[in-house]
């Protein structure tokens, strides 16, 4: 069994691909934590004109996971994958979309991320990009300059949130 690590200097003389799976599963897990302790009218609340909301943040990220681990993987169309056909459209939050079933499906996107993954070098390419082939460490680097961006966001939304509870 592979050794589990609980922090960023436990990795810093550990091989690439520890490195590349710590920090990636490190901003997995922050993105699926913003919507820690929140309602569901919390989780929704719009605070910038676009369709950015905590929920639809997390529900996007689960967009992507599938994007770049099942479709770049596979080739399947997002159609069969039960993905929307644009990243905007991601964002849309059904009737049906809760903070745990939002985050469950975020939960088992990763899962079957890191399954798809496991049997690669970094240097290995996935096939079904539009782009092309893209080896598995660009895909990495890609993922977390993604979720570290999305990060961001949802860390601003949830401080604006947090203080608007506190001064009501």
């Amino acid at each position: 069994m592979a050794p589990h690590f609980h922090s960023m200097d436990d990795v810093i003389n550990q091989p690439e691909r520890t490195q590349f799976e710590f920090f990636l599963d490190e901003h997995r897990a922050a993105i699926n934590d913003c919507l820690d302790g929140l309602t569901g009218e919390q989780a929704r609340r719009r605070l910038v004109p676009s369709r950015t909301t905590l929920l639809g943040l997390v529900k996007h990220a689960t967009f992507v996971e599938k994007v770049w681990f099942d479709e770049a993987f596979t080739g399947r169309p997002r159609s069969d994958i039960g993905i929307p056909a644009t990243p905007d459209e991601s964002f849309i939050l059904d009737d049906g979309d809760t903070v745990n079933s939002v985050r469950n499906a975020h939960r088992e996107a990763c899962a079957a991320s890191r399954a798809a993954a496991a049997s690669l070098g970094l240097d290995d390419v996935v096939t079904g990009n539009r782009r092309g082939l893209v080896p598995l460490r660009w895909l990495y680097l890609h993922m977390l300059r993604e979720l570290a961006q999305h990060c961001g966001h949802a860390d601003i939304l949830r401080e604006q949130i947090l203080a608007e509870e506190r001064a009501n």
